[in-house]
């Protein structure tokens, strides 16, 4: 089995990794992803664990980039900020 290491990376990367992959599932809107699905898949790739993840959901909502779903149990990006959602991760993907 060939296993990647974990990393270290900034809480920018988190949050452009979260919308990145609610981008790559086309949930806007509507259609939405549960949050300890998306916890467990970044948490497999970065190092800390979920709280860290979680926080960075948190602040995003405060934002505005993503809208809260089903009593906060699920997450989707928020259609109006569609703009701004593409070039934060576009800026901070290409960084890397």
């Amino acid at each position: 089995m060939n296993f990647m290491p974990k990393r270290k990376v900034t809480d920018t990367e988190i949050k452009a990794d979260i919308m990145n992959k609610l981008l790559r599932k086309n949930c806007w809107g509507a259609k939405y992803l549960p949050i300890e699905a998306l916890v467990s898949w970044i948490a497999k790739r970065i190092k800390k664990n979920g709280k860290r993840i979680r926080r960075n959901i948190k602040e995003l909502v405060n934002n505005g980039y993503l809208l809260i779903h089903k009593g906060g149990r699920t997450i989707s990006l928020n259609p109006t900020m569609s703009r701004e959602i593409l070039e934060y991760i576009e800026k901070i993907i290409e960084r890397d």
